[in-house]
């Protein structure tokens, strides 16, 4: 990362991070015409800009194989400089050497608060609700348990870590919009009732803790679509269990429009290279 990617003055948010991610095509027939040590050198300095990108502060690059006809290979790119991602994006494009990786699709967003979230005063009124005295031990300990689990939350949200490669190594990205038809408009819904539902949808995501792992990035007015959502899991049958059962929420059934979704596999460079058959 040598040129003026760091040169340049950095172009940060207000808050959280920026997200993308890069999906491309290997085009064979060019690269079968090269030398082996010329495959070699290439190779090892796609290896070399994702080394020195994920060596970056602050920044973390995930790269994957993409199962099925729509890429061969992807990235996700997840920095708070707007120069670092714009540079690192065009370098990993580069990476085998001009002409090698064809763009399939990409999608750019950003971490975010979401707007959605219980307040204290609402947790209280839920507490009184359960008959526990406001001025009692118990009720302080809640409320303390219940600011140190929104933080965390927030910060998942708004710097989140990449989770283990070998714990979770099946990745799935797809983006999505709420609707806006005339009898199905979710902005037109008061606030309250959006918050009501979006917590009954939260709800059924909370079942599968420990199965999938969730990130949601908005994109209003920085991509096509509202948000990109981010799955991590075990095995394609917990992505296609939570996926179908949310599907069934109000929340989706009445009010979701989804883009293309992408399935991948988490792989270092070698392996990803070896799948390729680079």
């Amino acid at each position: 990362m040598s040129d003026s990617a760091t040169s340049l003055p950095p172009i940060l948010p207000t808050e959280g991070r920026h997200v993308l991610h890069l999906f491309y095509s290997m085009e064979q027939e060019p690269w079968s015409y090269l030398e082996a040590a010329d495959r070699r050198k290439r190779r090892d300095g796609l290896a070399k800009i994702v080394r020195e990108t994920q060596a970056l502060p602050d920044t973390q690059l995930l790269p994957y194989s993409v199962v099925g006809p729509k890429a061969d290979l992807g990235f996700m790119l997840v920095t708070p400089d707007l120069q670092v991602a714009d540079r690192c994006s065009k370098l990993l494009g580069e990476g085998l050497g001009a002409g090698m990786l064809t763009p399939t699709f990409s999608y750019f967003s950003m971490t975010e608060r979401s707007e959605y979230m219980t307040s204290e005063a609402e947790f209280s009124e839920e507490l009184k609700a359960e008959g526990i005295d406001p001025s009692s031990p118990e009720f302080a300990t809640k409320i303390a348990e219940f600011h140190d689990r929104m933080e965390k939350y927030m910060r998942r949200r708004v710097v989140p870590e990449i989770p283990d490669a070998q714990e979770w190594p099946v990745f799935c990205f797809y983006p999505m919009s709420k609707r806006r038809q005339p009898q199905l408009n979710w902005y037109g819904l008061p606030f309250e009732d959006r918050k009501r539902l979006m917590a009954g949808h939260a709800k059924i995501g909370r079942t599968y803790s420990g199965r999938v792992l969730q990130l949601i990035t908005g994109s209003t007015g920085l991509d096509d679509m509202e948000w990109g959502v981010t799955l991590f899991a075990k095995t394609t049958s917990e992505i296609k269990a939570i996926v179908y059962e949310m599907r069934f929420d109000v929340v989706s059934s009445h009010y979701a429009e989804f883009g293309e979704f992408f399935i991948g596999i988490r792989m270092d460079i070698p392996d990803l290279c070896n799948r390729l058959n680079l």
